[in-house]
């Protein structure tokens, strides 16, 4: 099917021009001059992308953007401004527009933009529906957010879970990897079957082997039976192996027979076991470094690299933080039989500008600590710990130091383009001129800037 366009501006000859282009290029397309008329056809009709100016009579296009997303909360928006100002775009991306244009208008970059929306598109909607899938059928509620970093990460869940692939989790302490490692295991073929999770940092090298492969009696001092591994109570199913970067050569050299021949012997027996295992691994190490520092065999990081999930810092998906803290005050006021109603604005503008070093299970104590401590009904500042409190003073105290004081190459670059633009009126023609530099150039350095304040 043809992707959907809806283009909303109040000239006709605009309109006109991008219904004739786009429709060359294979698009079906809709116009409208009335944007109330235009919300209309978002109600009663499926679009993909909607394409809209931002000065409007009866309706500007913030205003749109916030009465679209109520009716249709995944439609791709492309938001077209004469007026190049950086304070103009941030807000039209922070209203929910999927990205912007400024006039007049690249068509080359109007097409790269539309590819780029509908893309976005995609992504939250694949994620939508493998969380569906995974909460209807499994119960699987711990994944919370909706930020294009964790639609990325949804996506390629998606596509790889049914598969027999090999899986590397790869990311920071506490970005939630054992969850996905589930999701994996929950939308596979394999999920009836075991799924055996074990932590490769936390037993010695002396007793790995025999975890991972089992042992027989007598083969070591305290092995007074026979017993299983890991892998054996895997077999027809998943085994994940957390911190797979911690485990020693002698172990990876037995691991990697496993991975290319499925088979193994226990500690202490010539008897051969043939196991058929999915593998997902995960680590918050270099591999690449431990490979050159040989840490890790290269042919072991090749095997369970096949497919590499990275997961993304909590600091570098600051809108997920919102619903994060809703989700853990949900759970832990029931865990707790605590009635709390929620979190005060402050302690959540707090929550939201701190880096969490500890990502989403830094977040997670934090929020149970607070249900648990506080004497009111609500988390406010009072509740957080003095971590997270003293490292928002600090950064505001910073921010109030005199601004000739901060200003860096970036900043005093950033100050000359916005006084430029404001003394010619958002005309990026003219702002170019003034400052030096084609119009081309200054166009990219506010999509840069926008991009990286909406982030």
């Amino acid at each position: 099917m043809k992707t959907r366009i809806l283009i909303v501006d109040d000239e006709v000859s605009t309109t006109a021009l991008l219904k004739g282009f786009l429709v060359k290029q294979g698009y079906d397309i809709t116009t409208e001059h009335d944007p109330e008329t235009a919300l209309s056809l978002v109600r009663d009709q499926q679009f993909d992308l909607l394409i809209s100016d931002y000065r409007m009579p009866k309706m500007n296009g913030l205003e749109l953007i916030e009465n679209v997303r109520k009716i249709d909360p995944v439609i791709a928006i492309l938001m077209i401004s004469a007026y190049g100002s950086i304070e103009t775009a941030v807000k039209i991306i922070k209203a929910g527009a999927s990205d912007y244009l400024t006039k007049p208008i690249d068509l080359n970059e109007l097409l790269l933009l539309i590819d780029k929306c509908i893309d976005k598109k995609r992504l939250v909607v694949e994620n939508m529906q493998l969380k569906e899938i995974l909460q209807e059928k499994f119960r699987f509620e711990n994944i919370v957010g909706n930020s294009a970093a964790l639609n990325e990460v949804m996506s390629v869940v998606q596509r790889v879970a049914s598969s027999q692939a090999t899986v590397m989790l790869r990311g920071d302490s506490g970005t939630g990897k054992e969850l996905i490692a589930l999701a994996l295991f929950q939308a596979s073929k394999r999920k009836e079957r075991p799924f055996v999770k074990v932590s490769c940092a936390a037993l010695p090298e002396s007793l790995l082997e025999s975890e991972l492969f089992g042992h027989i009696k007598g083969s070591f001092t305290g092995a007074i039976s026979d017993r299983k591994g890991k892998f054996e109570e895997a077999d027809t199913g998943t085994i994940f192996l957390d911190e797979i970067g911690e485990i020693s050569l002698t172990t990876q050299t037995k691991l990697l027979r496993v991975l290319q021949e499925r088979e193994f012997e226990r500690v202490g027996s010539n008897e051969t076991k043939k196991v058929d295992v999915r593998i997902i691994a995960a680590t918050n190490r270099n591999l690449e470094e431990a490979v050159k520092s040989k840490e890790m065999r290269e042919d072991l990081y090749y095997r369970l690299n096949v497919v590499p999930i990275f997961l993304p810092p909590l600091r570098k998906r600051r809108e997920d933080i919102i619903p994060l803290i809703e989700h853990f005050i949900t759970k832990f006021s029931k865990e707790n039989d605590r009635k709390i109603m929620g979190i005060t604005k402050e302690a959540r503008k707090i929550l939201v500008k701190y880096d969490y070093p500890g990502n989403i299970r830094e977040l997670e104590n934090i929020i149970e600590r607070a249900i648990v401590l506080t004497r009111d009904d609500v988390i406010s500042v009072k509740d957080l710990p003095l971590t997270v409190t003293s490292n928002h003073k600090e950064a505001e105290e910073k921010r109030n130091t005199p601004f000739l004081e901060l200003m860096t190459l970036e900043a005093a670059e950033q100050a000359l383009i916005n006084m430029a633009l404001e003394k010619h009126n958002g005309v990026q023609t003219r702002a170019a001129k003034e400052l030096g530099i084609s119009e081309r150039a200054l166009r990219y350095k506010i999509k840069t800037r926008v991009e990286k304040e909406s982030s």
